[in-house]
């Protein structure tokens, strides 16, 4: 791992691997934003590159400003990161606090599918973790399920989920939460969330405070509003589930691994459920968006099947499968796996 920082703003970039083709990942703005948290997001994606055979790194960005200069600063960012988008070195996607339309110059250089991100990128990470509960836990027909940090890829999860028989009976946003005992239809769903954003929660029913989702009793949970989102004491919480599946990066701490492992329940990789993203941006831009759905839904499957059957547990499973790619072009493994500290 090593950090790029920028001459022109406060900014960095870190990058996981040497030797990568290419290296990408996402660009963050706050009033200050942490190497830490950056570099933990660039391995988790570099394994989501190894999982799905691709021998390309992870990046994680982060621009530093005051509000009222956070414009400039985005602006001085994109134009001295036009040589490194060129060279493949990072290719950013946009994140918390930064609009793609921020980044449009430098898309000319940027060799993935750069039309299929944003809404249709969201859409197939949506699908791919839809996709990883189901084959992780076997089926979702009559399951109950909560989505802690019901955000851009939310309605297309409900979508895919309600597909397979699952019924959404909580959800949760930065405003709070909100339970529904039969379940929100996923088209109710979708509407809100296009019309309030993070609000859908005060539009269907009494909100409640976000951790009270944790206890909402769903079989299946889907967590991501934040990296270490859940703990060693959340994770108590969820012993009796039967499986907590990333919608967001690093959703876990080690600990909360441990205690979710020795309770018995499912944790596939962060890495794994949203890989449909990477598969939706590269690849022949002449496939159909059918074509990536229906890829999406294979590939992904395949691997979670697989990895739900390993005794140490799906997620660890997936560490073994990407480091066992990694060892082939490079030297050595990169320290540390892809869990929130």
């Amino acid at each position: 791992m090593r950090i790029h920082k920028f001459s022109s703003t406060e900014a960095f970039i870190a990058i996981d691997l040497e030797g990568a083709e290419a290296s990408s990942g996402p660009v963050r703005w706050a009033r200050k934003v942490l190497q830490g948290g950056a570099k933990d997001l660039a391995r988790s994606q570099t394994y989501t590159y190894a999982v799905l055979g691709m021998a390309r790194g992870g990046a994680s960005a982060g621009i530093s400003a005051e509000g009222p200069d956070r414009g400039t600063a985005i602006e001085a960012f994109v134009a001295e990161a036009g040589e490194l988008v060129a060279s493949g070195m990072y290719l950013p996607d946009a994140a918390k606090g930064v609009a793609r339309d921020e980044l449009a110059s430098l898309a000319a250089d940027d060799p993935r599918d750069t039309a299929r991100m944003g809404a249709f990128a969201d859409h197939c990470e949506g699908l791919g973790a839809a996709v990883v509960a189901e084959k992780t836990v076997g089926s979702l027909d009559g399951r109950s399920v909560a989505i802690e940090g019901f955000g851009a890829a939310g309605p297309a999860l409900a979508a895919a989920l309600a597909e397979r028989g699952a019924h959404v009976t909580a959800i949760s946003t930065a405003t709070g939460m909100v339970s529904s005992a039969t379940g929100f239809p996923a088209p109710a769903l979708a509407t809100s969330w296009g019309t309030h954003g993070a609000d859908l929660v005060s539009d269907l029913g009494e909100v409640g405070h976000g951790t009270a989702i944790f206890g909402s009793g769903a079989d299946i949970l889907f967590a991501g509003s934040k990296m270490g989102i859940i703990d060693h004491s959340i994770a108590t919480q969820l012993t009796a589930a039967t499986a907590v599946v990333p919608c967001g990066r690093l959703p876990l701490t080690a600990r909360a691994l441990a205690v979710l492992r020795n309770a018995g329940v499912a944790t596939p990789a962060d890495f794994v459920a949203l890989a449909g993203s990477t598969l939706a941006v590269w690849g022949d831009v002449n496939r159909t968006d059918d074509e990536i759905l229906a890829g999406i839904a294979e590939e992904l499957g395949g691997l979670s099947t697989r990895y739900a059957s390993h005794e140490d547990g799906p997620l660890l499973a997936a560490c073994y499968d990407a480091e066992k790619f990694l060892l082939s072009w490079q030297e050595s493994l990169p320290f540390g796996r892809p869990l929130a500290p």
